[in-house]
């Protein structure tokens, strides 16, 4: 990751601004002068972690929301979707991504078809057969932690009119910068990694085309999903701490995945080298083993988020893929028996220590 360069972080949680004229307020609302006229418009500290972001993630432009799928939302509604507008999406996205598509945006006449992004002849294929508007995938996949080859799914949307969108949640730009390999658009969940301890919930979207600058605050100010103004101060100050965080949190999951590789009790270890999570098989693939095994944890907490400073875990089957046919589900590799780590920043002596005895109880 680049160094960013010092950005203030000023906490106005006013939620409207006073002028000492009219003719002065009109000149902000009309854009002719910089200012801030209402919290859903705009506020400093927002923009704030939005300038943040976009220096970090090398892109044009950045905007910020009240949550991660919000601003999925936002990037897929800036790429100007609409009925007949066909998106390829990955197979491997967060469930709740794969429903907003399936459940929502079908409404509008758009139509997704999944596809597996490991396997890019077959991607490349259905890009040519249906000429999306839009592609969309994750750096590291939720919850098999399948690495996507960011820079081939570039040159096969664009080789074919379509827009990339890429979660870069799981990687956070300390490990990628898809921006700089020619993605469109990059999304975060700042609930996650950014903000990284647990107490704010936001989204960002940033782009490399500083003329989606319009529709991605447009899509804030009339659709509502605004960051709240101490959400903003929470994130952006998770992100000062970034860098130090994320070293911490990828020796520590390489470490765990290491000790777990060939463990009696477990039947496959999921880590692809880099990042801070990782997924294991139990031997016994039961959702009444995989909750016996959560159940028996002290030092790990049981949670439905992830990239926090303590180290958590997740029954995926139930959590975020619990909406998905469980037919589905297996196809995916999604088995009863899956449990998610989100591995922490403590001593990963401890942290090993607990999932043996958790193991073993």
């Amino acid at each position: 990751m680049p160094e960013a360069k010092p950005v203030a972080t000023p906490i106005y949680a006013s939620a409207t601004f006073t002028y000492d004229s009219m003719q002065e307020m009109d000149q902000v609302f009309g854009g002719e002068k910089t200012g801030y006229v209402y919290t859903r418009y705009g506020n400093p500290t927002t923009a704030a972690l939005e300038e943040a972001m976009r220096d970090v993630e090398a892109g044009a432009t950045a905007c910020a929301y009240a949550t991660g799928m919000a601003a999925v939302h936002a990037a897929l509604l800036a790429c100007d979707l609409k009925a007949g507008s066909t998106v390829l999406a990955s197979q491997d996205l967060y469930g709740a991504t794969i429903n907003l598509l399936n459940t929502i945006l079908v409404n509008f006449g758009v139509k997704t078809v999944n596809v597996d992004y490991s396997d890019l002849a077959r991607v490349r294929e259905k890009a040519r057969e249906l000429r999306p508007q839009v592609m969309i995938v994750e750096t590291i996949s939720n919850p098999l932690l399948k690495v996507s080859d960011i820079k081939a799914c570039v040159e096969i949307a664009h080789e074919n009119g379509a827009r990339l969108i890429v979660d870069n949640t799981f990687a956070t730009p300390c490990l990628l910068q898809p921006l700089t390999l020619g993605a469109d658009m990059v999304v975060h969940s700042g609930t996650k990694y950014l903000g990284g301890h647990a107490d704010a919930m936001g989204g960002i979207v940033i782009s490399r085309d500083e003329m989606d600058s319009l529709a991605l605050v447009s899509v804030m100010k009339l659709v509502g999903g605004v960051l709240g103004v101490w959400d903003a101060h929470e994130i952006l100050r998770g992100l000062k701490t970034l860098g130090v965080r994320m070293e911490r949190h990828c020796d520590n999951a390489r470490m765990l995945a290491n000790h777990l590789h060939e463990h009696a009790r477990i039947r496959r270890v999921h880590y692809p080298g880099l990042g801070g999570l990782v997924a294991i098989e139990l031997r016994d693939d039961t959702k009444e083993a995989a909750f016996r095994f959560m159940d028996a944890l002290k030092l790990i907490v049981r949670s439905t988020s992830l990239g926090d400073v303590f180290t958590s875990v997740l029954h995926p089957a139930t959590a975020s893929h619990r909406d998905m046919l469980p037919a589905r589900r297996q196809e995916l590799g999604i088995v009863d028996g899956l449990v998610r780590i989100s591995v922490g920043i403590e001593s990963i002596n401890d942290v090993i220590a607990d999932i043996e005895q958790a193991l073993s109880a």
